[in-house]
């Protein structure tokens, strides 16, 4: 499982990393990832939704707006993309 994470900034990638796991995607794990993702980025952890995880799963992609974040963050958004093998 990979997932690319990028930092997105008046429209330009500042910080990025790709989350590798050798297991499997387990959507019942997604928070334990997205703390994982964000500690590595060093950003705050935003709230996470049913619908977040609806669209990765849907989409292969899911975005957090500043707005999902509990602090303030001086960034667009953040993007996670399932890289799919």
């Amino acid at each position: 499982m990979r997932i690319w994470a990028k930092v997105v900034k008046d429209g330009k990638t500042e910080r990025q990393i790709v989350y590798e796991r050798e297991e499997k995607l387990v959507y019942s794990r997604f928070l334990d990832y997205l703390f994982d993702i964000c500690h590595e980025l060093d950003i705050s952890t935003p709230v996470l939704l049913k619908t977040h995880i609806f669209n990765f799963a849907k989409f292969n992609h899911v975005r957090f707006l500043p707005r999902d974040f509990v602090e303030g963050v001086d960034f667009d958004f953040l993007l996670l993309e399932n890289i799919v093998v």
